[in-house]
């Protein structure tokens, strides 16, 4: 039986994606300028999303391309009214704790508004071992939970070994920090979502394999006492109609080839990845048209590695396949779509008003944030 940490949540946390890793565009393979990796796409991006009712953003993290996470992140936080801020950390790309510093005062910044998402990659130019990189990203987390929890800060580890005052890093969350949110397949990446982390983020499968992936996650975190909340990160093409949501999924893929497609794929540090690999597999499973299950569409992975994948349907059609995600105990949805800031007012548009939408609660019995009362927030609400 899967257990979910938030199980009387009542509603989902929707977010969208910020794509400061470059990327964005309205037919891949065919980079047009006006979508590249610049403050003024991204920033508009996030800032319609926070005015839509969104309630939270993946602000992603790459070297190859695109803009520094944080520095994008804090630059924008004091604009945002409502919206959480799901800011991507590379472990190990920052001293402990002058990431500590950092991350204390963007949350301060945001009042509280900001979640975490744990990356284990390889940095630019090193090649570790799987068990060494998440074994990193264990100290990365248990150092910052020390400063969170603790007046001082006593570590010793494979990677760091660190004794210092804890009061730089107090986040303002006193409730033991932000969020965590995770993802990764390996199992040295399961156990240590299942020991420290909150939101365990799947890329698309088959609705078999996500159960799959969730029952060994919550039976791992039951080992270590804990349960996880689970997500799901997919991208989305909605239209009023079945035939133009699959006529913009074959334009969006007009002017791919294999060798581009894979030329796309592998520039990403996570390109050999085993999580990757599964989503290579989907679409070897998928029919003529690259749909592996009902609205479950794969095309888009042949030219992006990682998430590989897009609900393409009506509203209706969408609006059921979320609520089947949730039945399965899916709590938090990270939508992005081509190009962004479109596909980011159609969802809002058609699908979002019939969601009762919420943020992931920090802790057990905290009571999700509300919406604000606008007009808006109460279509949302509905």
């Amino acid at each position: 039986m899967i257990k979910i940490r938030s199980k009387d949540l009542d509603g989902a946390e929707i977010s969208w994606f910020a794509p400061i890793c470059n990327g964005d565009d309205e037919l891949l393979g065919a980079h047009d300028m006006r979508y590249k990796s610049s403050w003024e796409n991204a920033s508009n991006i996030l800032l319609t999303a926070d005015r839509l009712g969104y309630r939270n953003i993946l602000c992603p993290s790459s070297y190859q391309v695109g803009q520094d996470t944080l520095t994008f992140a804090s630059a924008v936080a004091p604009l945002t009214q409502n919206i959480n801020l799901l800011t991507a950390i590379r472990c190990g790309e920052v001293h402990p704790p002058m990431l500590g510093r950092a991350i204390a005062s963007l949350d301060h910044i945001l009042k509280g508004r900001l979640t975490i998402n744990i990356i284990s990659s390889n940095l630019p130019g090193t090649d570790l071992s799987s068990a060494d990189r998440y074994q990193r990203s264990r100290e990365v987390i248990e150092f910052l939970k020390q400063g969170w929890t603790q007046e001082h800060i006593s570590f010793k580890g494979q990677f760091y070994q660190l004794d210092l005052p804890s009061d730089p890093i107090k986040p303002y969350q006193q409730n033991g920090g932000p969020l965590l949110y995770f993802g990764g397949y390996s199992p040295a990446g399961v156990d240590l979502c299942a020991e420290h982390c909150d939101v365990y983020l799947m890329w698309p499968e088959t609705e078999d394999r996500l159960q799959q992936l969730m029952q060994n996650m919550s039976d791992k975190a039951a080992a270590y006492g804990r349960t996880v909340d689970f997500g799901l990160r997919v991208h989305m093409i909605v239209r009023e109609t079945e035939a133009e949501a699959k006529a913009y999924a074959k334009r969006l893929m007009s002017h791919i080839d294999d060798e581009k497609g894979k030329e796309i794929r592998e520039r990403a540090l996570d390109a050999k990845s085993y999580g990757v690999s599964r989503q290579s597999e989907m679409r070897e499973q998928a029919d003529n048209d690259g749909f592996v299950e009902d609205y479950l569409w794969t095309g888009i992975g042949r030219a992006r590695s990682g998430c590989g994948a897009a609900l393409v349907g009506t509203p209706d059609q969408i609006l059921a396949k979320i609520q089947r995600y949730m039945d399965m105990g899916i709590r938090s949805f990270i939508f992005s779509g081509y190009p962004h800031i479109d596909e980011c007012k159609h969802f809002a548009r058609w699908v979002l008003p019939q969601l009762k939408t919420v943020s992931m609660p920090v802790v057990q019995g905290r009571i999700p944030t509300q919406l604000p009362d606008t007009p808006l927030a109460a279509g949302i609400r509905k």
